[in-house]
């Protein structure tokens, strides 16, 4: 399936290590031809770690979607009735916003972004990245997995030897995951052994 033309909310939530892993992807979507909404979490937008700075990540966001970064609430609403998505996409997703989205907590332009799309009944795909997915977030995790509408980039322990609880998704299966979403399917296998792949 081509995604030119398609409408495609893209959002970033606090998973700061895992943005320069993301942005091919994103590049990828734009030269397809797709219409990129691009979404920033409040963590993203006002944190400053060792990865960078949050105004130069939404710079560089920017400059790939051609489009102004929604940042809050009141604008990520519209693109439920106004603006309406074909999907919307999170990526990263935190442990932190998997646990509020799985229990209908809308208190980010992210989240809210993912309830206008659901409230549509138009896909949202989840690319995890949390070091509790095999922790207390597991039932969040299973959850959202058993949710309509609501598919899941694979993925897989990125750490096992350090990390045991955390799972990451495969950003470079990110493309197929919104095509087989846009067809009603979730990519399979959704659980991969991600470890090898960061070695």
């Amino acid at each position: 399936m081509s995604l030119k033309g398609k409408r495609i909310g893209f959002g970033f939530t606090g998973s700061h290590c895992t943005y320069e892993e993301v942005m091919p992807y994103l590049q990828q979507l734009v030269d397809e031809g797709a219409e990129v909404r691009p979404v920033v979490s409040y963590t993203l937008k006002h944190t400053n770690t060792r990865f960078g700075e949050g105004e130069e990540w939404i710079k560089k966001i920017e400059a790939i979607t051609g489009f102004t970064a929604i940042d809050s609430i009141v604008g990520a609403e519209p693109l439920g009735p106004k603006i309406p998505l074909d999907v919307m996409v999170i990526a990263p997703m935190t442990g932190n916003s998997m646990s509020k989205l799985a229990n209908a907590m809308t208190d980010s332009p992210v989240l809210m972004a993912a309830k206008a799309t659901l409230r549509n009944c138009k896909p949202v795909v989840l690319a995890i990245s949390t070091n509790d997915a095999l922790g207390l977030n597991g039932v969040n995790l299973m959850r959202l997995m058993a949710t309509k509408n609501i598919y899941f980039a694979p993925f897989g322990q990125d750490a096992p030897d350090k990390k045991p609880n955390s799972m990451v998704a495969r950003m470079e299966l990110l493309r197929d995951t919104i095509t087989a979403a846009l067809e009603g399917k979730q990519l399979q296998p959704v659980i991969v052994e991600k470890y090898r792949y960061m070695n």
